[in-house]
């Protein structure tokens, strides 16, 4: 729709700077108030089945009212709008609905702040200062559990039939459940596809590991779709690779690398850090299984006296780490790469922080929904030489390799 210039200038009037213009009392926004008024007053006219004043209404069983006041949040304002009623009580607006503030903005921002681990009250806080408008905890809450039905959709939606590589990881929360505030730990299994895309398959809550519990888990994950695994790492998790075994017989079940340095570097102080990140990678990114060896004396000559337990973990653990060496380093590099899987686990991480304890499992879940919906907007690009490792994964599993691939 075009207007005219005509019209433009005599609404513009005399209006000159940023404030007769943008501010309060400026045109825009006493414009905006004007064109929802009237877009409500036509949807009356609809509804009644005649214009104001004309005779037509008479006798008609149902007339005008007069209007109500009602504040409402744009994406950057608050203003206060007049609502035509119908003297019978059914009129219901279309453009702003009963009992609903917002024609857009304040919501999304609600959401986005909620996933970014934003408290209640700090959220009412900055929408207070953002908008100039108090919301209720009510509010939030109504407007953070329209999105129960799309988490719901999100963890039964169909998944692909092949995922070359699954990580499997988890983090500790407070959940009140029967009045008691307890620790749940929160699984989140994390896959790259065969286009080299990251995903987030599902999200878990579990009281306690098992091999029951996770043949659960790996039962879900076949009836959405999920037929094959070619390596599946994950770290010191009981009975999954017992239900890995019997959901997935042909996958590979790795010991994770980038959890074994996660846990490692837990013992280090952040002076030493990098320099024992940087010599525990030789270890896991050396060409064969002997010069790791060699790689892994040296670290235990330069740091086992200061920290003896992560030597110990090593030399303890090494029969598992080791088969990660049958790989082509193509492969390892994709399994390693601990960017993907630390990015992700700091980004949930961080959305859970600031809230002591969860009052039920369902809040969980929205905010730790919220935080992947975030992050996942960022991949946007397949993982780094990922047709490299296609092609090993092409030779090393042929038999269960698509015959042709969309890429």
């Amino acid at each position: 729709m075009t207007i005219p210039d005509e019209l433009l200038d005599e609404i513009i009037g005399d209006a000159k700077t940023e404030q007769d213009v943008l501010g309060k009392g400026g045109v825009l926004r006493n414009l905006t108030k004007r064109l929802i008024e009237r877009v409500l007053e036509s949807e009356l006219e609809a509804h009644l089945g005649y214009k104001k004043h004309e005779k037509s209404g008479n006798n008609s069983g149902n007339s005008r009212n007069g209007v109500g006041k009602k504040k409402i949040i744009l994406e950057n304002d608050k203003i206060e709008i007049s609502v035509p009623r119908d003297r019978n009580g059914k009129f219901t607006p279309q453009l702003i609905e009963k009992r609903k503030v917002r024609l857009s903005g304040a919501e999304d921002a609600i959401l986005s702040l909620y996933g970014k681990g934003m408290t209640v009250r700090d959220i009412q806080d900055h929408i207070e200062k953002l908008y100039d408008y108090q919301i209720s905890k009510d509010l939030v809450s109504t407007i953070t559990d329209g999105i129960l039905s799309d988490v719901k959709e999100w963890r039964n939606r169909p998944l692909e039939r092949l995922y070359p590589i699954l990580f499997i990881d988890g983090f500790v929360v407070k959940c009140r459940l029967d009045k008691t505030v307890c620790n749940r730990t929160v699984y989140v299994i994390f896959g790259i596809n065969i286009q080299g895309e990251k995903e987030v398959l599902g999200l878990y809550l579990g009281e306690s590991e098992g091999a029951k519990y996770w043949l659960s888990v790996m039962t879900e994950l076949k009836n959405r779709g999920l037929d094959d695994v070619f390596i599946l790492c994950a770290d010191g998790l009981k009975g999954l690779p017992e239900a890995v075994e019997a959901c997935f017989p042909k996958t590979i079940f790795q010991t994770c690398i980038v959890h074994t340095v996660r846990h490692s570097l837990n013992y280090v102080p952040y002076t030493d850090k990098k320099a024992v990140a940087s010599d525990l990678k030789k270890i896991y990114s050396a060409d064969t299984v002997e010069m790791a060896a060699e790689y892994m004396d040296d670290f235990e000559l330069t740091w086992g006296e200061k920290y003896a337990a992560i030597v110990r973990s090593w030399r303890s653990n090494w029969s598992k780490i080791i088969p990660f060496f049958d790989y082509p380093k193509e492969i390892r590099k994709v399994i390693y790469t601990t960017n993907i899987i630390e990015s992700l686990n700091r980004t949930l991480r961080k959305a859970v922080k600031n809230r002591g304890h969860f009052p039920t499992e369902d809040a969980v879940m929205k905010v730790l929904y919220l935080a992947i919906q975030g992050v996942s907007k960022k991949w946007t690009l397949p993982v780094r030489d990922w047709k490299s490792a296609l092609n090993q994964f092409a030779i090393r599993f042929g038999d269960r390799f698509p015959d042709s691939l969309e890429i």
